[in-house]
């Protein structure tokens, strides 16, 4: 089982490296771009849980390692 985890900046946070990608993009004609937010996505592979608990165990890994959760926040989903 796998699970995909995104981790971006909570929207109230400043993302200076989103502003300079959407000032590149439009430097090189991608006029349309009005904003961009970066972030961070995961590949977990998990060994013999049943979905509930791979869920539970995405959802401690996410909050207590790869999110800091005064800045950021995340979301995953839970591949079979």
């Amino acid at each position: 089982m796998k699970a995909h985890i995104w981790v971006t900046l909570k929207p109230t946070v400043l993302d200076p490296q989103g502003q300079t990608i959407q000032q590149a993009l439009v430097s090189l004609g991608h006029t349309n771009v009005r904003d961009v937010r970066q972030g961070k996505f995961f590949v977990v592979e998990l060994n013999g849980t049943s979905r509930e608990e791979a869920r539970q165990q995405v959802e401690r890994i996410a909050r207590d390692v790869l999110a800091n959760p005064v800045l950021e926040e995340f979301r995953y989903e839970i591949i079979d």
